[in-house]
């Protein structure tokens, strides 16, 4: 006789997951034989760099890598992250106390509202944004007051929009330049008014900078780290995953306040047992060696971007050129919702993009194309876009 199974409250009230629905859909479709161009989910589809995975092989080959590994983080692979910060952003980093090596910037990103907070409390989250700011907020018991960017704000949150009550009662904030969905990107002026908001309320700013080495036309990102006070009043998330194509290794890290660097340490002491060591050593040769890899892997992303622009261009469809990150934001065509225009391209082209709905209400009106796909596949997507219409 089976036992009743009854969800804890936190599950029954999570929203299914945005790409797991995606998944179904793509799934139905794909059942009738139909060769599907998927541009909804932000997986690179370009392989690691050789030097890295050479790196990985050596290291995996070590037994002393076999055992468990520190759980903040090898020391030298902290190092390489200071290090790196230095020569990117010219930030310097106690790599002893003010980094800490995470399986992922997700998982940081999920575990930092359990260091926070308490039943009840508050945290501020862009909408529309990558899901798990809330959820982590959520599975604390936390609730989440969303920032909505809009164009008209050039998809920046409006600091000022933000009621006295609740910036006072927010704990945690959480922010993303380069921005996913958006592709929207922050400079110095909106870093600093994030740094004198955050002094004036006592908020920890947690930034995802999981994109900022992915640009183009000359474009560099910006830190939040680089102006002055944020290391005082937050931390910022990475990946090396978009970076350097490594979305299924599962390592990156964060920076910032040593205090909350610590505490973030400390909940994951009790919740995971911290990054193989042999992806570590791989992470150093990611961060160490030439990064003629990330020039290369910038130029493919280039090309699809003229592409995919030029073709939304022909066929009507508005997007602004991304600075960064290798998404389109794209304003779906009149007589349509996010979703309507989405399941109308997977049904009649084969076609996946996400609703830009599903990363939150003030992403009603958009989609997002993700150029995880080569050339000849996105010139295919743009034709057959044109062949069904709209």
């Amino acid at each position: 006789m089976n036992i009743q199974i009854d969800l804890s409250d936190r599950l029954k009230e999570l929203p299914p997951y945005l790409f797991k629905e995606i998944d179904a859909q793509k799934a139905v479709v794909r059942k009738q034989g139909v060769d599907i161009i998927d541009l909804g989910v932000g997986d690179p589809d370009m392989p690691t760099p050789p030097h890295i995975i050479e790196a990985l092989s050596l290291a995996a080959k070590d037994p002393a890598n076999h055992r468990y590994p520190s759980y903040s983080g090898m020391g030298q692979f902290n190092q390489s992250v200071a290090k790196w910060y230095q020569k990117r952003f010219n930030v310097q980093l106690d790599a002893d106390q003010e980094v800490v090596t995470l399986i992922g910037s997700k998982e940081g990103i999920a575990h930092i509202p359990l260091a926070f907070i308490n039943p009840g409390d508050l945290a501020l989250a862009s909408s529309p944004g990558y899901p798990v700011y809330h959820t982590g907020v959520g599975f604390a018991g936390g609730k989440t007051w969303f920032m909505d960017l809009v164009k008209s704000n050039d998809f920046l949150p409006d600091l000022k929009a933000i009621p006295r009550d609740v910036a006072k009662a927010a704990k945690l904030m959480f922010i993303n330049y380069p921005n996913n969905p958006t592709s929207a990107v922050a400079g110095k002026e909106f870093f600093q008014s994030v740094v004198q908001f955050a002094q004036e309320n006592n908020i920890i700013v947690c930034h995802d900078a999981a994109y900022s080495e992915i640009a183009f036309d000359g474009y560099k990102p910006m830190s939040f780290m680089e102006v002055a006070g944020a290391k005082s009043v937050g931390i910022e998330f990475h990946s090396l995953s978009k970076t350097y194509n490594m979305t299924g290794w599962r390592i990156g890290f964060a920076v910032g306040r040593k205090e909350v660097i610590q505490a973030l340490g400390k909940i994951k002491s009790n919740i995971d047992s911290g990054a193989f060591q042999a992806v570590q050593f791989a992470g150093m040769a990611a961060l160490d060696g030439d990064q003629t890899c990330l020039a290369q892997i910038n130029a493919e992303y280039q090309k699809r971007l003229n592409i995919v622009m030029d073709g939304l261009t022909s066929m009507g469809l508005s997007a602004s050129r991304p600075k960064a990150t290798f998404y389109v934001w794209v304003e779906v065509p009149k007589g349509y919702t996010s979703t309507g225009f989405a399941t109308h391209l997977l049904t009649k082209a084969g076609i996946v993009v996400t609703p830009g709905n599903g990363f939150g209400a003030p992403g009603e009106g958009y989609f997002r194309i993700a150029m995880t796909m080569g050339e000849n596949r996105l010139k295919e997507a743009i034709e057959r876009i044109q062949r069904v219409g709209f």
